[in-house]
């Protein structure tokens, strides 16, 4: 279970799933500060995800099942999230800790 509270203004996260397809190639892109796009799964998902884009685009992965849990929902009410890369590590880190990044609330939630 997260220890990141839902009303939490800022948190750190690992991000998940980053092996997948071509994701490792985006994560290699990746520099400490980088800006990234947080986006949730579309309404009527059973158990929405929140993906993390990089800039451009590319998939990168997604948040942990137990933050996406309070996020995803708050997200499609109207909150808003911005992200940024904290740390990237080596390929040889595992993969659910390769890729840190810290996520700030932008607005109130409607």
């Amino acid at each position: 279970m997260s220890s990141i509270l839902p009303d939490t203004p800022a948190f750190e996260t690992p991000v998940y799933g980053t092996v997948f397809a071509q994701r490792a190639a985006v994560v290699r892109r990746l520099k400490e500060g980088d800006q990234l796009i947080l986006v949730p799964d579309p309404p009527g998902v059973d158990e929405p995800s929140v993906w993390v884009h990089a800039p451009g685009g590319d998939v990168v992965g997604h948040l942990s099942p137990d933050v996406n849990r309070w996020m995803a929902p708050r997200m499609l009410g109207g909150a808003r999230y911005g992200a940024s890369v904290r740390s990237v590590g080596e390929p040889d880190t595992a993969s659910w800790k390769r890729l840190v990044i810290t996520v700030r609330k932008v607005n109130r939630e409607p």
